[in-house]
C-alpha cells in the first residue's frame, strides 16, 4: 500500500472517535509522523502522545490555521510543509503557541482563505498564491511568464533576502500578510480524458486552441491568451468535474496538485509547459505576527525556514516517487496507477512559448500590470529584479541542491 493511503485501513468511525477525543490537529500531527500502513492502535498511541505533549502547557497564543483542502493524507502527496511548520512551531515555543490546523475546506477554501485571514477569521492560511491573488493582488508579482527558468530558481528566490524586498515587504504593507514559506513547481497544462488516446504531446502547437481552466491570477491569463490556450475561469473545487465532463480540454496547474486533489483519474497528459509559478504558500496575518513577543516572532520565522527546507527536499522526492512526474516513471505512483503521461516538451518548444508570451519578448502585453505592480511595490522594477535573482543559479540546477538561506537576514 502506498504511503499516502496509510490511513485507509482505519475506519472513518474510528477516526471520528480519535478526533472527537483528542481533536483534529493532534490526530493529523500524529498521523504525519507515522510511516507505512497504520493500525488503529499505533495511531491511537501516537495521537495520545501528541495530545499530551501539545497540552502540557497552557498556550499564550492559539493560532487558527486555515489550510484550504489539505489534510494529513494529501500533504504526503504535495509536500506543502503545513503540518511540519505547525509541529515545529509548537515544539520550538514549548507550547506558548498552539496551532489549530483546520483543513479539508472546513473553514476556508483556495479562493477564500486569504480573505478570511485578512478578516481575522483565521490567523494563518495555506493556498496557492495564484488562487489567493484575488484577495491579495500583489501576489501576481510571482506570475510573469517564464520569469523562473526552473524550480531551483524559485527556491533560490524565496531564500534570497531580495525576496524580502521585492515580495514579502510589499505584500505585508499592502495586504497585511506575512509570507512564510512555499512549495515550488511550475505550471503546465493538465489535459483531460478527451486526449487519452492521443499521442503524447511533443509540440507547443498541439495545445493551441484548447480550452483550459485558469486560476485567480491575472498575469496567468495574459500568458494563456498569448499562447492561444483560451483561459476559462473555473473554481478549483469545480475543475475535476469540468475535466471529467469534457467541459474544458485541460487545466493550468502543476503535477502534484493533480495528484493531491484526486484529479489523476480525469487527467490523461501532464504537459510540462512550466510557463509560470505554481506556489502553494503559507502566509499569516501580519497583525497577529506583530502582536507577538519578539522571541515568538523569531520562532515563527525559524519554523518557516525549517518548513521551507523540508518542502524543498520532500516535494522533489514526492514528484518522482509519489506523483510519478518523471521520465521514466516509477511504478506504483499515482500517475502510473491512473495512466497519466508526463509530456516534457523539448527546449526549443519551451523557447517558442517564451518568445510568444514572456515580458522579455512581448513587453506590450504586460505593461498595464507591470506598471501597477511596480507602483504597489514602492517603485521596484518587479519583473527585472525577480528575473535577475532567478538567474543567479544555473537553469538546469537540481532544485534539491539550492542552498537554503534565512531570507530575513541581509548577511
Amino acid at each position: 500500500m502506498s504511503v499516502f493511503n496509510k490511513l485507509g485501513a482505519i475506519s472513518r468511525r474510528d477516526l471520528f472517535k480519535l478526533t472527537g477525543q483528542y481533536g483534529i490537529t493532534s490526530t493529523l500531527l500524529a498521523a504525519g509522523t507515522l510511516g507505512g500502513t497504520v493500525s488503529l492502535s499505533s495511531l491511537a498511541n501516537a495521537v495520545e502522545s501528541t495530545y499530551n505533549k501539545r497540552y502540557k502547557n497552557e498556550p499564550k497564543h492559539t493560532l487558527k490555521f486555515g489550510a484550504s483542502g489539505f489534510n494529513a493524507r494529501n500533504l504526503l502527496i504535495e509536500r506543502a510543509g503545513c503540518l511540519e511548520f505547525a509541529r515545529d512551531l509548537e515544539e520550538r515555543t514549548e507550547g506558548e503557541i498552539r496551532v489549530e490546523f483546520i483543513g479539508d475546506n472546513q473553514i476556508c477554501g483556495q479562493l477564500s482563505c486569504v480573505e478570511k485571514t485578512q478578516l481575522g477569521v483565521v490567523d494563518i492560511y495555506a493556498a496557492s498564491t495564484q488562487n489567493s491573488a484575488g484577495g491579495a493582488p500583489y501576489l501576481n508579482v510571482l506570475d510573469y511568464a517564464y520569469m523562473f527558468p526552473g524550480r531551483a530558481s524559485q527556491y533560490h528566490f524565496l531564500y534570497s533576502p531580495e525576496s524580502q524586498r521585492i515580495l514579502r515587504d510589499p505584500l505585508e504593507k499592502r495586504h497585511g500578510l506575512k509570507f512564510l514559506f512555499s512549495h515550488c513547481e511550475l505550471r503546465g497544462i493538465q489535459l483531460g480524458l478527451k486526449h487519452k488516446d492521443a499521442p503524447t504531446f511533443t509540440k507547443l502547437e498541439q495545445l493551441f486552441g484548447t480550452k483550459n481552466r485558469v486560476t485567480g491570477t491575472q498575469l496567468g491569463r495574459i500568458a494563456m491568451q498569448a499562447l492561444n490556450l483560451n483561459p476559462v475561469p473555473v473554481a478549483w473545487e469545480e475543475t475535476l468535474d469540468g475535466l471529467k465532463q469534457g467541459l474544458i480540454d485541460g487545466a493550468e496547474t502543476w503535477a502534484s496538485a493533480v495528484a493531491y486533489a484526486n484529479m489523476s483519474p480525469v487527467v490523461s497528459q501532464s504537459v510540462d509547459l512550466k510557463f509560470f509559478c505554481g506556489t502553494e504558500h503559507t502566509s499569516m496575518s501580519a497583525k497577529v505576527f506583530d502582536a507577538m513577543d519578539a522571541h515568538l516572532q523569531d520562532a515563527i520565522l525559524e519554523s518557516s525556514y525549517l518548513a521551507q527546507v523540508h518542502v524543498q527536499a520532500a516535494n522533489e522526492a514526492a514528484l518522482v516517487k509519489t506523483v510519478g512526474f518523471s521520465d521514466p516513471q516509477l511504478p506504483n505512483t499515482l500517475f502510473v496507477e491512473n495512466n497519466v503521461r508526463p509530456a516534457f516538451l523539448a527546449d526549443d518548444q519551451i523557447k517558442m512559448a517564451e518568445e510568444m508570451c514572456s515580458p522579455e519578448h512581448q513587453p506590450q502585453l504586460w505593461e498595464q500590470w507591470r506598471d501597477r505592480l511596480n507602483k504597489w511595490s514602492g517603485g521596484i522594477d518587479t519583473y527585472t529584479d525577480i528575473a535577475k535573482v532567478a538567474r543567479e543559479v544555473p537553469a538546469d540546477m537540481l532544485p534539491e541542491n539550492v542552498e537554503p538561506r534565512r531570507w530575513w537576514r541581509s548577511a
